[in-house]
């Protein structure tokens, strides 16, 4: 694994922060103050090969990995206009058709993401399952006469169901030979009927919103099932590693973003004659905040390097890391960006105040700092589990 970026990876981040900062934390504000999506962000990222950078070349993608796209994610996110349904469209559900999608299923969704004329929610989590997976309820039957699957159940905090065109879903079939139940996962188009959204009331500044579905005997074709139907567990990992490496570079570019902001106030802002970033009371915590912030880069890297070569273990790992360094380094770094500007930081002016609720989302989802601990406390360590 290369330590030092290509040339090829230098000029995209360079090219992709010249993209964010055209736009900016203003543009990004207003889009959310205004209660819609960042449309003309995304519809110039797609045009300029970004949001379809990890997709295969002979399905309109770029033929990157997950390397590429988390640097796109992290420069808009630098510049202050993080796009959070990149972390769900390209990078789990664009991912999962990929790898194991029928060819039917990827000319269908594949050159679309990466154009960006089609967007994909992701639905796992569920009011009674929380982390656990296995506890998942959402259950799939097959209609014998028809040979159509039926969904029925329910998922909480789903982002972007409102303006994807579909989502995918994961639900649980009943293995014929055991009884028990296994994951899979479907393609539910937006307007299938009973297929129900209703948006959760967040405290929380974002473009995408957050909403409750609700299936009520969602009828699917047959070709709705994504993959093999006895490979869900494997295919469904395969979208969550994607998923913690891009919200640790959504952390990441968060960090960033308030971390200048803070370095420029205090090389600007005199006080007694001195700026206040002359004070080690106020540099060094931006210091410890940077090199946070790099080392928690420097563990996505080599989750996203493990997972692009093809080591679904070790990217489990790293890409866990990756997402604990990566949150932490964020919470820190917002707060210590609010605390240089003191009331400044709570102003609208400065745009800090609403990171110190997003910075710690971080943290919560889509897994929480805690069960990374107890991944790498029993996965890593070999310690016996608590639970």
């Amino acid at each position: 694994m290369p330590v030092i970026e290509s040339e090829e990876h230098k000029a995209l981040r360079t090219a992709v922060s010249a993209l964010g900062h055209k736009y900016g934390r203003a543009y990004f504000t207003r889009t959310v103050e205004e209660d819609r999506p960042a449309t003309e962000l995304w519809a110039e990222a797609a045009k300029l090969g970004y949001l379809g950078v990890n997709l295969p070349e002979e399905h309109g993608g770029g033929g990157g990995g997950i390397s590429e796209l988390s640097i796109v994610l992290e420069e808009l996110g630098a510049a202050g206009c993080p796009l959070l349904l990149m972390v769900v469209s390209p990078a789990i559900c664009g991912t999962v058709i990929a790898r194991f999608g029928t060819e039917e299923q990827k000319r269908a969704w594949l050159p679309a993401l990466a154009d960006g004329t089609r967007t994909m929610a992701f639905g796992i989590t569920e009011p009674d399952a929380g982390s656990n997976s296995h506890r998942i309820t959402t259950t799939a039957r097959r209609d014998p006469a028809t040979g159509d699957w039926i969904l029925t159940g329910r998922k909480v905090f789903v982002s972007g169901v409102d303006i994807a065109d579909a989502t995918l879903i994961v639900g649980r079939t009943e293995d014929a030979r055991t009884g028990r139940l296994k994951p899979c996962l479907f393609i539910v188009p937006r307007d299938t009927p009973g297929f129900q959204r209703h948006r959760i009331d967040m405290e929380l500044n974002a473009a995408e919103k957050q909403f409750e579905l609700v299936l009520d005997d969602v009828r699917l074709p047959a070709d709705a099932l994504v993959g093999d139907e006895d490979a869900g567990l494997l295919q469904l990992f395969a979208g969550l590693n994607p998923e913690r490496i891009m919200t640790a570079a959504f952390a990441i570019g968060m960090g960033r973003f308030a971390l200048a902001r803070a370095v420029e106030y205090a090389r600007d802002r005199t006080v007694w004659k001195a700026p206040i970033g002359s004070h080690q009371a106020i540099a060094h915590p931006l210091a410890q905040a940077h090199i946070d912030l790099e080392l928690a880069r420097l563990m996505m890297q080599k989750a996203a390097h493990l997972y692009d070569a093809g080591d679904d273990i070790g990217a489990g790992e790293a890409a866990n890391m990756a997402k604990y360094a990566a949150a932490e380094a964020c919470v820190k770094a917002v707060d210590q960006a609010v605390h240089t500007l003191g009331g400044n930081g709570l102003t609208r002016e400065f745009g800090l105040a609403q990171l110190i609720t997003a910075a710690r989302v971080s943290r919560i989802a889509p897994v929480s700092r805690e069960m990374i601990l107890n991944y790498v406390s029993h996965q890593t360590l070999g310690l016996p589990k608590s639970y």
